[in-house]
């Protein structure tokens, strides 16, 4: 008799133990657990601590509340232009209502996959291959706005669908990549032609700029070499002006300056001026007259009166001579400063008085007496 109560008291333990377990369902976060008592449907479980009538409520299904990611298997699609492509897709849902997700529908996940295959195929056989491969965007904004309108009855909230692959057949890979080698060579052939043809203009741009900074740079320096031999000029016919030499002197100038213009191996022909001409009869005759009071000649062959003469007009062309050539260096002075009132900028020489070749008076007026021999 004590065997059989201890037997009942084990009994009834272990029913108040399994009684109690059934009777309290802890829910983790994030999952709802549908409820049923005696068949049908009761309440939904929240996470935490729930308690439950033993053995007449009982858990329908356990539903996962989080965002759950599905990548469907690859599926051949044809494309407007005849095309069979094949096109993987990935899946984000979730379950917003766990009593729909559970009554509506008897196995979502494959409902949302065959929804998913028919009208991914509706929009993608309104496309042709090189539109597909290219608007990824719209068909996924395409496949979004269907699969929510439909899944929405059902509980389930589709918030993102993603073309992982779009694989068209292999032949079509191989023209596809002649095509695209094809294009980047033409790229490359124009991109080289674009840079050959900047090049040049750079190139020519650069020799524009040099050639004007060369003339420029020939200008200037022509202009400075044409003031600085007006300078140059002035400053000689300054000091000739100051130093009044006698017509002799400018004779024996001539004599000096007469080898340095027939040197040169350019100089084949040369002319001599008829002022140099006379002012070399001048001093000829004026050698004449030192001669003959030297006593190199005769004096009864020495005419005084015609060496008076000719000593006076070669003075007189020697003066014309530095006039005129006076006058040129205002002129270039002129032309040069680019004020044509220059040329006034320089004195007129003085006039050399024929006498002065003779010994007669010096530029200054002052008397030279003359030797009585």
């Amino acid at each position: 008799m004590e065997a059989v109560i201890g037997v009942l008291v084990i009994v009834i333990v272990v029913f108040a133990i399994v009684t109690l377990l059934r009777s309290i369902r802890i829910v983790p976060q994030q999952r709802m657990d549908v409820v049923e008592r005696l068949g049908k449907y009761k309440r939904t479980l929240t996470p935490g601590l729930n308690v439950l009538v033993p053995f007449v409520d009982a858990v329908r299904s356990k539903v996962d509340m989080r965002e759950q990611v599905v990548s469907f298997p690859p599926q051949p699609v044809i494309t407007s232009d005849n095309l069979v492509v094949s096109i993987d897709t990935v899946l984000y849902f979730k379950v917003v209502d766990p009593v729909r997700a559970t009554y509506e529908i008897s196995n979502f996940l494959q409902a949302i996959e065959q929804l998913t295959v028919t009208t991914l195929r509706n929009v993608i056989g309104s496309l042709d291959l090189e539109r597909a491969l290219t608007s990824r965007e719209e068909i996924n904004r395409h496949l979004s706005t269907v699969l929510d309108e439909t899944t929405g009855r059902w509980g389930i909230k589709v918030t993102r669908v993603e073309i992982k692959a779009i694989e068209p057949p292999p032949s079509i890979r191989d023209s596809m990549e002649k095509q695209m080698r094809a294009e980047r060579e033409r790229r490359a052939t124009i991109l080289n032609a674009e840079g050959h043809k900047q090049a040049q203009i750079l190139t020519a741009e650069g020799e524009k700029q040099a050639a004007v900074l060369r003339a420029d740079g020939d200008r200037q320096s022509r202009i400075l070499q044409a003031e600085g031999q007006a300078k140059a000029i002035r400053t000689v016919f300054d000091a000739i002006h100051t130093a009044n030499p006698s017509q002799k002197v400018l004779a024996y100038q001539y004599l000096q300056a007469l080898p340095q213009i027939a040197n040169g191996s350019a100089n084949k022909v040369w002319i001599v001026p008829t002022e140099l001409t006379k002012a070399l009869e001048g001093l000829g005759g004026a050698l004449g007259g030192l001669a003959n009071m030297a006593g190199d000649v005769p004096a009864s062959s020495v005419n005084a009166a015609e060496v008076e003469r000719e000593a006076a007009a070669a003075a007189q062309a020697a003066a014309d001579a530095a006039a005129q050539v006076d006058e040129q260096v205002r002129v270039a002075e002129a032309q040069v400063s680019g004020d044509p009132d220059r040329t006034a900028a320089l004195p007129a020489p003085d006039p050399i008085p024929p006498s002065a070749a003779l010994g007669g008076a010096d530029y200054n007026g002052t008397q030279v007496q003359r030797d009585p021999a």
